[in-house]
């Protein structure tokens, strides 16, 4: 097998969620485990001791801040969320310059493409996994994206 696929095998399965891939070629036999985590030395650090501290006491009573307002949180997106399936590039057309694969208020079939990840080199669809229309996207073109990161809200 070629090293430099090899080598390819290797950072996909360290960027992926899966722990072993084997591959039987008519060259040999490939097999790569992920180290698990949960196994690698954890180094010890002690913390570090607190100095004493000296506590003047108030000579005048200073009133307390009002509490400031609680900000609210953003409410959860209604409807079906498509997440990324991996780490890579997004980006909403084909090609450079071309009319994007998804825009919003668009009807989508389940398995049409709403739009690519690019991860080592090798472009990959990622297809609506339910139909309806596509309410929001929420990521821009070319902007880095992390597993399981929400990229559009399907109604």
């Amino acid at each position: 097998m070629d090293l430099r696929k090899l080598k390819t095998l290797i950072d996909l399965v360290s960027e992926s969620n899966i722990s072993e891939l084997e591959i039987t070629e008519a060259d040999g036999k490939v097999r790569i485990v992920k180290a698990d985590p949960q196994a690698a030395p954890q180094a010890y650090v002690p913390a570090a001791t607190p100095v004493a501290q000296q506590i003047a006491a108030p000579t005048t009573a200073v009133p307390s801040p009002a509490p400031a307002p609680v900000a609210e949180a953003p409410a959860e997106p209604s409807g079906h969320v498509v997440k990324s399936p991996m780490v890579g590039t997004f980006y909403a057309a084909s090609s450079p310059g071309a009319k994007p694969l998804a825009e919003v208020g668009q009807a989508v079939k389940e398995g049409e493409p709403l739009c690519i990840i690019e991860a080592m080199k090798i472009m990959n669809e990622i297809e609506a996994d339910k139909s309806g229309t596509i309410a929001k996207i929420l990521v821009d073109n070319g902007q880095a994206v992390e597993f399981g990161q929400p990229l559009f809200i399907i109604e």
